[in-house]
């Protein structure tokens, strides 16, 4: 029997109450992606869509969350990091001393922009994907507002920049540099301040939806440090001091997959309070990357191949009051769910809220209005 994965919340305007937290194992499977040399990796928010680039090759793209993979019309070059949007529709991919080509249409087709060619390193997106970020290899660091169609240097300092995470709006960013500072900025790239942070940790970073959470690693065999605050302050984890190729996170902040380059795959699920290492054997692990609310998760191999983790996802539903309408929102799952209505919980009278929910960065959202004083809500998967 297939279980029904539930998820209440109360409307009364004076509180609110949940109830979920399944568990699920934790399994690895390698994907059908042939052996390549991998070496980036992007996510939709849901995990359905992903995109692969290979250093030395093509552009591959999966519609089934690496069930199956295609190439496409990119072209063979050093392809070295790629972003998605949130549906998975726009994306961007920029070559090591070459171009930066972005797709509107999930990866069916590519157009090169009018970036120059650069040592190109590392590319962001908004959740939107109508502003990006790239960083050069001593060089600037780069910005579009509309979608890859033009770029901007900014007041970035030159430095060997490695790195570049992007909150959901586009308007907090934080790029790492190759045995150098940490740079923040809160105005989508138009002004940069050095962050607060030990130097070496510019190897990989990650955000979460609302810029307040970030993440960095050293490839120095260092620990890996976290921030609550947007970069002011920076704290290790509790981490063994390992080759940190690449992290990635949750929308949220909470869920955090990090990747040690020829020993394993670690995984927090307490904003990297306490970090596990996953059941892999020992690869030379080059990136990694996470649906929006962690459940589904994908490895590259360097010279072998890619590999995906899913667990079920328990979803929370917040609510905000507007005098008498309510906003629910959740963070975009990983697997379908439904929101349903009830006036009261003695009765199983739960029927589906018909107004489709709308996308706003990484958040499902509904505005209902309650018939009477109190009403229920709940998530119910198919």
């Amino acid at each position: 029997m297939r279980m029904k994965h539930l998820l209440l919340v109360m409307v009364a305007f004076s509180g609110l109450f949940c109830v979920v937290d399944f568990t699920s194992a934790q399994t690895w499977t390698q994907t059908s992606a042939p052996n390549k040399n991998w070496w980036s990796v992007a996510s939709s928010a849901d995990g359905s869509k992903l995109v692969a680039v290979v250093y030395g090759g093509p552009i591959y793209t999966s519609t089934n969350s690496g069930g199956n993979w295609l190439s496409n019309n990119a072209p063979t070059t050093n392809w070295h990091a790629v972003a998605s949007s949130a549906d998975g529709t726009k994306l961007v991919a920029a070559a090591l001393d070459g171009p930066i080509y972005t797709s509107t249409n999930s990866g069916n087709t590519w157009t090169s922009n009018s970036a120059p060619t650069r040592s190109w390193m590392s590319v962001a997106s908004s959740a939107d994907g109508s502003k990006l970020v790239a960083v050069v290899d001593g060089g600037p660091i780069y910005t579009s507002t509309n979608s890859g169609d033009t770029w901007t240097s900014n007041s970035a300092p030159n430095l060997l920049w490695n790195c570049v995470a992007s909150s959901a709006d586009g308007n907090k960013l934080v790029a790492g540099c190759t045995g150098g500072p940490i740079y923040t900025s809160t105005n989508s790239g138009d002004t940069w301040t050095q962050a607060n942070a030990p130097t070496n940790y510019g190897f990989s970073v990650t955000s979460s939806a609302d810029g307040t959470k970030l993440v960095a690693t050293s490839f120095f065999s260092r620990p890996i440090y976290t921030s609550t605050n947007s970069g002011a302050t920076w704290q290790a984890t509790i981490t063994p001091s390992l080759f940190w190729s690449s992290v990635a996170s949750s929308a949220d902040g909470k869920r955090l997959l990090a990747a040690a380059y020829n020993i394993a795959i670690y995984t927090s699920t307490n904003s990297g309070g306490t970090w596990a290492s996953n059941n892999l054997p020992q690869k030379p692990w080059i990136s990694v990357a996470s649906s929006a609310d962690g459940n589904k998760l994908v490895a590259l191999a360097g010279g072998t191949g890619i590999y995906t983790r899913q667990s079920i996802p328990s979803p929370l539903l917040n609510i905000t009051s507007s005098g008498s309408d309510a906003l629910i929102s959740w963070i975009v799952p990983s697997m379908d769910f439904v929101l349903q209505e009830n006036s009261d919980l003695a009765n199983t009278n739960w029927t589906d809220v018909l107004t489709p929910p709308s996308t706003t960065n990484y958040e499902f959202q509904v505005t209902v209005s309650p018939t009477n004083g109190n009403n229920f809500y709940r998530l119910k998967s198919p």
